[in-house]
């Protein structure tokens, strides 16, 4: 008979580390000389050992305590990723403190709240703007009492500040008290346990004021014991580590990295990704749709739809297309195919491959919904991405797709020993240990999303009998038209985002209209890359993005967009913006995520205009 979800989980539980600091000096006493990192170091790259790393950790951790963190006290972060945020971050853990994630772009305000909210009693921060952004908030000046600066770019004359302590004066500190109380960080660890608090990640506040979510040890060493059970990712792997530390995705991935011991190069400059990934020839990409999303994108526009280039490559992945159901259902190509597919490989897809650095196994999605469309094209080149999801309050990662065997459009069955069920109205609860213990400071809002053990998400969904999660769309983001038709805005933005290459951003607009419109952003690569081919490269983002031949070409495939898509979703009319969504004017969270409400008032003038004269000649036609 199969055990229960609950005998299950009491057994990962039961194999798994007692906290994070005693999984990550698990993972370091395997064998102290391996390389965990490989980092930037000028033009090239330095690896970084489990033994240096422990080094540097148990002096962070020393240095903490020396300062008067106490168990569970909060130390925020607000640096991009680097081995420092890492090395930090493991210090706090090992010093029974607890993090709080500040991302870099977050604006002063939204700092004061996540830093004066979490009760952070010290902050790392990675460079002198982000200390500036610190010191200015009088509100927290009696509160913090560390800031510890890793870059020391302070400018000449900047203002004294007795609070500051550079990295190195932080090691320097944690070197003293380690060389008076060699056993300060075990005893602070021996301190710790799964109910201890680990983590508080502030949710991205698509819909109002972020929550600080409490995450225990137990979130973290469960998930990464789960992981490791499922045996997909191996210890000769390597990672390529870009994403945002400050977000739940990429924190747990360092948890699954202590676990399963994979090396993980760390570089969270998102503009050198493409070299990056050519210069270290990792072997797993884990990234957000819009990566992939851009990937496909530069391929498809790469050359001139009726040059040489242009047709093979259009070839190659009809070929591709036709091998799909074969090689999904792991049977062999018929003997014509197969030729067709070495020879499409050897004209495209290696140089796909060759740009992904070679030697990728599968790439990974998460933190919004990938198209099945995206996922194909790169099957069809042989390229393999596989869709998880999970959220904040599950500590990431609660389904995940395998990649010996991906479903499409779905994003996988569950991890061992968690629990999943659809409510009603079709929204998705998860249970299980990898489950959040609430909101910090919120109780009523912990009451109502978290109960009886079920999280529930917020996210509407479907179950297959096999257990595979399809995520159809938020709750809070259905419209419905006035001909009485909900629409999921996710559903009809992916496949915009997967049908015109030239799209960087999408928002659906529709409730209580009579049809769905959209406002729709353009690529600024692409956008200048078209206008490159033209003569037309002098004309700044906001001429180009309104001129009439690029309407005309947005236009058609918006076509091609509305065939994929139900009669009351199709878009009959868009706006293209003149500029795109920013961080800067409220409409895009810290975390790149969409503010609907804010978009909605930012551009109302924009929307009313789509609306205000069904006899205009831009409806899109069918």
């Amino acid at each position: 008979m199969n055990p229960t979800a609950q005998q299950v989980a009491d057994q990962v539980l039961a194999d798994s580390a007692p906290s994070y600091p005693v999984l990550f000096r698990g993972r370091v006493a395997t064998d102290p000389s391996l390389v965990g990192f490989t980092v930037p170091d000028g033009d090239g790259w330095r690896d970084v050992t489990w033994g240096e790393a422990r080094s540097v950790v148990d002096r962070a951790a020393a240095g903490f305590i020396s300062c008067g963190l106490k168990p569970e006290q909060r130390v925020a972060i607000a640096c991009s990723t680097r081995l420092e945020w890492i090395l930090a971050d493991l210090g706090v853990a090992c010093a029974a403190g607890a993090t709080t994630t500040v991302y870099p772009n977050t604006h002063a305000d939204d700092v004061l709240h996540i830093v004066g909210d979490s009760g952070s009693v010290m902050v790392v921060l990675e460079n002198y703007e982000q200390l500036a952004k610190v010191q200015q908030l009088d509100e927290l000046r009696n509160q913090l009492t560390r800031l510890i600066l890793i870059d020391d770019d302070r400018p000449a004359g900047a203002p004294s500040d007795d609070r500051v302590l550079t990295w190195e004066e932080l090691l320097a500190r944690g070197s003293e008290q380690l060389a008076a109380n060699p056993s300060c960080v075990d005893e602070a660890i021996a301190t710790i346990g799964l109910e201890s608090l680990s983590t508080i990640i502030y949710t991205s506040g698509t819909t109002g004021q972020p929550k600080g979510v409490e995450l225990l040890h137990r979130n973290w060493t469960y998930e990464a014991q789960a992981l490791k059970e499922l045996n997909f990712v191996h210890s000769d792997d390597v990672l390529y580590l870009w994403l945002p530390l400050s977000h739940v995705f990429g924190r747990a991935l360092l948890g699954a990295q202590l676990s399963l011991g994979f090396r993980a190069i760390v570089d969270g400059r998102v503009d050198r990704i493409v070299d990056g990934l050519a210069n270290t020839h990792p072997t797993i990409l884990v990234g957000v749709p819009r990566i992939f999303e851009k990937v496909r994108s530069a391929v498809l526009t790469m050359n001139p739809q009726n040059g040489l280039k242009g047709r093979i490559s259009r070839w190659a992945f009809r070929v591709g297309r036709a091998s799909r159901p074969y090689r999904l259902a792991g049977r062999p190509l018929p003997r014509m195919l197969a030729v067709q597919y070495r020879l499409a490989d050897r004209l495209v897809f290696s140089k796909l491959k060759d740009r992904l650095g070679g030697r990728m196994r599968f790439m990974i999605s998460g933190s919004a919904k990938l198209s099945h469309q995206v996922q194909e094209w790169f099957y069809s080149a042989g390229i393999i991405v596989v869709e998880g999801y999970g959220a904040t309050e599950t500590a990431a990662i609660s389904f995940v797709n395998l990649p010996d065997r991906p479903r499409f459009g779905t994003v996988g069955p569950l991890i061992p020993g968690l629990e999943a069920k659809l409510a009603a109205d079709g929204e998705v609860l998860i249970k299980g240990p990898t489950v959040a213990r609430g909101y910090h400071n919120l109780p009523q809002e912990s009451a109502e999303m978290f109960v009886d053990g079920w999280y529930h998400t917020g996210d509407i969904g479907t179950l297959d009998a096999d257990g595979y999660l399809t995520i159809t769309d938020r709750k809070k983001d259905l419209f419905k038209t006035t001909s009485g038709k909900f629409v999921a805005p996710q559903k009809v933005e992916n496949t915009v985002m997967a049908n015109i290459p030239y799209v960087s951003q999408v928002v659906a607009v529709g409730d209580g209209r009579k049809y769905v419109t959209a406002l729709v952003a353009l690529d600024p690569a692409q956008l200048q890359k078209w206008a490159d081919r033209r003569e037309k490269g002098d004309l700044s983002y906001a001429e180009l993005s309104q001129l009439p031949e690029i309407r005309r070409s947005i236009d058609r495939f918006m076509r091609r967009v509305n065939d994929r898509l139900e009669r009351w979703e199709q878009i009959k009319r868009y706006t293209i913006l003149d500029s795109e969504l920013t961080l800067a004017e409220g409409t895009l969270t810290p975390s790149l995520k969409v503010r609907r409400g804010e978009v909605y008032t930012a551009y109302a003038d924009a929307i009313e205009a789509m609306y205000a004269d069904d006899s205009r000649s831009d409806l899109v036609r069918e």
